[in-house]
């Protein structure tokens, strides 16, 4: 079995949209995601959304379309997602095709985003989910700051892997959020600059030694103060926590 083919994603695309078009519950439909706009590229999945008639219950549908195409496209249902009043339902075809299909009540339905092209009937103003705010960001980075030191303390140096990991990331998607760039599942890290990648190289963990954790918190630590000053609602808090971070990734 190889990899899927764009060829592949779109003999499935044609079998959703013509499952939609049999389906009298189905009133509106689009196409989200990075095929909203073009032909998407070679890796690009399938991400389908439609507006289910006000009354017919959601769940109803997915219980119908899911065996359809398990049965049809052999694809394996891995998980759901619910937002509002929508639920994501994702799958995974033959060849590793990933395909996200959701459904809205009709009087709910429209772009979450700006990645939404309507393909049949009609779709409202939509729910865009606010971008994440700054403090909220520089908090979670703190947080996991400290929970990566307790845990090199520990000796659990795999979960303290995992948290210098999320400190770093939450740094990052704060300077998303300075450079207007979408600051959600590392979505914009690819396009920031590129000293601003290169500032949190050293974040990066090398080896499970405690020498090596020690370095890339400190490292992501400073990435986190160097993009706190320059964002207004945290760079006070962040230089009143700056001593105890440094404190943080000292060796004692």
């Amino acid at each position: 079995m190889n990899v899927f083919a764009p060829e592949d994603r779109d003999r499935a695309r044609e079998h959703v949209l013509a499952l939609a078009a049999a389906d009298e519950r189905v009133v509106a439909g689009a196409v989200v995601g990075s095929l909203a706009h073009g032909e998407g590229d070679r890796w690009s999945d399938l991400d389908l959304t439609f507006a289910v008639a006000d009354g017919v219950p959601v769940s109803d549908v997915l219980g119908d379309w899911t065996d359809d195409l398990v049965g049809e496209l052999d694809a394996v249902h891995l998980f759901d997602l619910p937002s509002g009043p929508s639920i994501y339902r994702v799958f995974v075809l033959p060849g590793c095709l990933q395909l996200d299909v959701s459904f809205t009540p009709s009087s709910s339905f429209g772009a979450a985003g700006p990645d939404f092209r309507l393909l049949f009937g009609e779709a409202g103003p939509g729910r865009r989910p606010p971008a994440p705010v700054a403090d909220e960001l520089f908090g979670y980075a703190v947080h996991h700051a400290l929970r990566a030191r307790f845990c090199i303390e520990r000796g659990r140096v795999w979960e303290a892997e995992y948290w210098i990991g999320a400190v770093r990331d939450y740094a990052l998607s704060l300077a998303c959020l300075r450079a207007g760039l979408p600051a959600r599942y590392g979505r914009g890290f690819d396009r920031l600059p590129q000293e601003t990648l290169e500032g949190f190289e050293g974040a990066l963990v090398a080896s499970l030694e405690r020498d090596e954790l020690l370095r890339a918190l400190a490292s992501a630590v400073d990435g986190l103060l160097r993009e706190s000053r320059e964002v207004a609602d945290v760079a006070e808090t962040a230089a009143r926590l700056e001593p105890d971070l440094r404190l943080l990734t000292r060796t004692l």
